[in-house]
């Protein structure tokens, strides 16, 4: 059984300074982007994050300050990626919970929203933890029978997350051969913000942490007004911030 798309899908691997969604940077990114006539098209960039790259990230994917001092900013390539993944779905490695939140949050760093409204979100690594519970590099052994060369490349990671997608596809016919039955089968078709701050419970969404962790959002928005200001200010991802202010636009309007 092969996968059948009905429009591309990207897949998107990042390097970057460290792992902190609100804090680190973008140092390379790798797009292989799948039409769904089965050709490809690549994008790679290095990228000037205007930070220093500490020395653990660059021990992990071997990018250091010197080799990205005159690479272009994100700012400056952010309309080019943008175009190239528009009307795509966006496929990854644990791209759920890293490499898409960290984009989303270095385009509003640079004043463009991307929105993920309307496209399926296929993590790779979700279907290989529910299946087999291993890492990228195994995945890859498993599924394609070949050693992975050149792990944390961000081209090498994406192509090979590619590979282990079509390998899946052909393996688990359960999840089915398209990108809408992989991303339901996952249960991944229905996220509130990237954070997972908040969640949603029976088609309405509520906080998933703090003291008010299982209340109704628009409730608590209406009760305790004060903290959205609280969230606002606070060290939250911009993307979170994001979906509590829309929340909290549709609860005016309502009361409009």
């Amino acid at each position: 059984m092969k996968l059948q798309l009905t429009r591309p899908l990207a897949f998107i691997d990042l390097e970057t300074t460290g792992v902190n969604i609100s804090l680190d940077r973008i140092v390379e990114i790798a797009i292989v982007k799948i039409n769904p006539d089965g050709t490809q098209q690549v994008k790679r960039k290095l990228i000037n994050p205007m930070m220093p790259i500490p020395k653990g990230a660059s021990d992990v994917h071997g990018i250091t300050d010197d080799m990205v001092k005159d690479a272009p900013t994100f700012k400056q390539v952010a309309n080019e990626i943008k175009q190239f993944i528009d009307h795509c779905d966006i496929g990854g490695y644990n791209s759920n919970r890293f490499d898409i939140p960290m984009l989303i949050e270095e385009f509003l760093r640079v004043g463009i929203d991307f929105s993920t409204d309307g496209r399926k979100l296929v993590d790779v690594q979700k279907v290989f933890h529910m299946m087999e519970q291993r890492t990228l590099s195994a995945a890859y052994k498993f599924y394609c029978q070949k050693t992975l060369e050149g792990a944390h490349s961000a081209e090498v990671d994406a192509t090979a997350t590619w590979e282990v997608l079509e390998a899946q596809v052909e393996r688990y016919p359960q999840i089915g051969n398209t990108v809408e039955s992989i991303v339901k089968f996952t249960g991944e078709d229905d996220i509130v913000d990237f954070a997972r701050r908040f969640i949603r419970e029976n088609g309405v969404e509520v906080f998933n942490f703090g003291k008010h962790k299982g209340k109704p959002v628009t409730q608590v928005l209406k009760e305790e007004p004060q903290y959205y200001d609280w969230m606002m200010k606070g060290d939250f991802p911009m993307n979170t911030k994001q979906k509590l202010t829309e929340i909290l636009n549709r609860t005016l309007l309502k009361k409009g």
